[in-house]
């Protein structure tokens, strides 16, 4: 019994170091280009938190929270953050652009594939956020949605340390 429990105790700190040290080495940099032809490079944000969102045309917890990523991305792009979204639809691009223009999203938007997720992180569920601190460093990453008070609480908090 003794046994069982260590070994298990022992599969767990390994699970845990493993976890850790992919967390710590998902996305020193990234180089995409977005759906206007723009670089979008974490390198270029330097200074300012970003938020990279992974959704899909057709997710609907996706679509309820574009509102919240426009807020965001509006209320800082100019001071602080900004939101790069990454749509892992495999339509065209001109299907995500009508999408984009209906939805007013005026966050930067990059056709999403396996080969971006391997420069950011994995992906297994829609949406998904990385939540990069002004020196480049992934501090944080969400399954699901997020709101624009929930980031800025985070920041807030982050800053507080």
């Amino acid at each position: 019994m003794a046994g069982l429990r260590r070994l298990r105790l022992f599969c767990q700190a390994l699970l845990y170091l493993l976890l850790a040290g992919a967390v710590s080495a998902q996305a020193a940099d990234f180089a995409l280009e977005d759906t206007q032809g723009r670089p979008q490079r974490l390198a270029d944000y330097r200074g300012k938190w970003v938020l990279v969102n992974f959704w899909a045309t057709w997710c609907t917890p996706c679509l309820s929270e574009i509102p919240e990523l426009n807020s965001l991305h509006s209320a800082h792009k100019d001071k602080d953050l900004v939101v790069i979204g990454i749509v892992m639809d495999s339509g065209s691009s001109r299907k995500v652009a009508d999408f984009m223009q209906a939805h007013h999203i005026g966050y930067p938007v990059v056709m999403g594939d396996r080969k971006i997720t391997k420069q950011i992180g994995a992906v297994d569920v829609l949406p998904t956020s990385y939540l990069f601190a002004p020196n480049g460093e992934q501090v944080s990453y969400q399954e699901g949605q997020v709101t624009r008070e929930s980031v800025e609480a985070y920041i807030r908090n982050k800053k507080l340390k």
